[in-house]
């Protein structure tokens, strides 16, 4: 007995309690700055109640069912009759009905589809990053189903027909037509196997089908979420590459023809399924003009983008705070683990990269809501989206390594949510177009607005004010970005420009944090490793305790 007491008592020392019971809002100083510098003293009692019951241990839970039980292509039934349906756990279905209720799918939009009043943006935007802390692959049809409507603008009959689904704050996930259901939600389904960024190869044909619409016939390589209620899709029509809404039932009542193939066996974002699809005359209805495709569908990729940093910061902010928590439970030396100085300069340097992110997705939210009455922030939306996405998103993969090895052997296995995240952090660099198309999408927008897009970069530099490297950064973005051959140098300069972009952000929000991020990631040089910066001990305890109170 006295051996079996001794056990246990070996097995519950020096391990820190899990991380779960936790409000995500009130315990997240950087945001609760970042929402103050750019919802303008919005109420946030509502962000506190959802951070608290997203930070249940249930929740927590519940994430873990929803990723360890993945989903299920039905392809055909037991007579042999075809299904095309996917099974979710019903844990994925509670993280459905939650964010639906709370309105990420719909809540920047009002009744009619037209842009919510600020700073609805902004607040989704924290429910979004809070969400995504949780569970991320359930977003996915949510942040679709939200951008999509910013494509359907430009067919209003369509769009005016299909609102009240779309704004609903139910989760109908049954199999039947849109038209019977109490909500829905929307898809996209883009990139071909031969082409994938470059749509202009798209194959897929389009042919009118009567009065009501058009017959599809191709394939799509990557078809995430294959249970929503109608897709929009590219395809060839008569005046060239146009966008679709393609519904999984017809107007009569049958299942629409697309033929689910596989489900794609993913790295990571396993709760989610993502499909390749064939299409055999499927219906559709056409959305914009013909031939003007990606003009059309470019308007939901925008917002699409907007959600991969946020999600992407969400995730960094997750594996951030486990690495906290850990480090204030173990004790390693005679000490704890956060105390001692080297953990310490790790720990700091990861919370200066996150609150960096955090206040730049939220700041970039800000001028998505003001875009419709300042032609400035529109500018800047267009400019910043691909930029802030290219280096949040990237710098999610190593920040969440170095997290989890703060955590050592308790960070590598399954029963910690690290491996999780780690599996999940490449992903949004990826979807909606990779790092160099993000760098492509900026010089692009250089080239369309030039001088709109100077008068950006100026408001970036005079916002970050006279911190140290503010002025050679923003020389240097100038220099390269406005070269004959600006591509050679592109991710170096759009890297900079996110960061310049993270400065401004933070004089709003955290002035103290501004000065930190401009000396070690504007003035020096940051190595590629964390916990190299020059950081006294004041300074990280400072950032320790804005990322998680003790």
């Amino acid at each position: 007995m006295d051996s079996v007491r001794d056990l246990a008592t070996y097995e519950a020392a020096n391990q820190s309690p899990p991380y779960v019971d936790v409000d995500l809002f009130g315990s997240d100083q950087p945001l609760q700055d970042a929402i103050a510098a750019s919802a303008g003293g919005a109420d946030t009692a509502d962000l506190s109640a959802f951070g608290r019951r997203w930070g249940t241990a249930a929740m927590f839970d519940l994430g873990r069912q929803a990723n360890e039980n993945t989903p299920k292509l039905k392809t055909f039934d037991s007579k042999g009759f075809r299904l095309d349906a996917v099974e979710f756990h019903p844990a994925y279905h509670r993280f459905m009905a939650e964010s639906m209720a709370a309105g990420l799918h719909a809540s920047t939009w009002d009744e009619d589809l037209r842009p919510a009043a600020a700073p609805a943006q902004v607040i989704r935007a924290a429910r979004f990053y809070m969400a995504a802390q949780i569970e991320t692959g359930h977003l996915c049809p949510i942040t679709m189903t939200r951008a999509a409507v910013a494509a359907l603008a430009a067919a209003p009959a369509l769009a005016g027909t299909l609102a009240p689904k779309i704004v609903a704050r139910e989760y109908d996930p049954r199999f039947l037509s849109w038209n019977e259901k109490t909500a829905i939600t929307l898809g996209m389904g883009m990139t071909e196997r031969q082409g994938g960024t470059d749509v202009r190869t798209n194959t897929t044909r389009a042919e009118r089908a009567g009065d009501e619409g058009y017959a599809i016939s191709g394939q799509k390589w990557f078809m995430s979420a294959p249970m929503c209620d109608a897709f929009l899709v590219l395809a060839q029509a008569e005046r060239g590459l146009t966008c679709f809404l393609m519904p999984r039932f017809r107007p009569d009542g049958t299942v629409n023809a697309l033929r689910f193939q596989r489900l794609k066996d993913k790295l990571g974002n396993r709760s989610n399924a993502s499909s390749e699809v064939e299409f055999d005359r499927a219906f559709a209805w056409r959305v914009g003009e013909d031939g003007r495709g990606v003009r059309t569908i470019i308007n939901m990729v925008q917002l699409t983008r907007l959600d991969c940093a946020i999600a992407s910061a969400g995730i960094m902010r997750m594996a951030l705070a486990h690495a906290i928590h850990h480090a204030r439970h173990r004790n390693v030396f005679g000490k704890r683990l956060a105390d001692q100085p080297m953990m310490a300069a790790v720990l700091a340097d990861l919370a200066i990269e996150i609150e960096a992110a955090t206040s730049l997705v939220m700041r970039l939210a800000r001028a998505f809501d003001e875009a419709a009455r300042d032609e400035i922030q529109a500018v800047r939306a267009r400019l910043l989206t691909p930029a802030v996405k290219y280096w949040v998103c990237k710098s999610a993969p190593a920040l969440v390594y170095e997290a989890m090895e703060c955590l050592g052997g308790n960070g590598y296995v399954e029963e910690s949510m690290l491996p999780r995240l780690y599996r999940e952090a490449p992903v949004n660099a990826i979807w909606e177009g990779s790092g160099n198309v993000m760098c492509l999408d900026v010089l692009r927008a250089l080239a369309h607005e030039p001088e709109a897009s100077a008068a950006v970069l100026d408001g970036l530099a005079r916002d970050a004010g006279d911190l140290a490297g503010v002025l050679e950064s923003a020389a240097f973005i100038r220099a390269a970005l406005s070269g004959a051959q600006p591509e050679p140098m592109a991710r170096a300069a759009v890297g900079r420009l996110a960061r310049l972009a993270a400065l401004a952000a933070l004089r709003a929000s955290a002035p103290v944090v501004a000065e930190l991020f401009a000396r070690t990631r504007l003035q020096d040089c940051h190595e590629a490793l964390f916990g190299t910066t020059r950081l006294n001990a004041q300074e990280m305890r400072l950032l320790l305790n804005r990322a998680l109170p003790e």
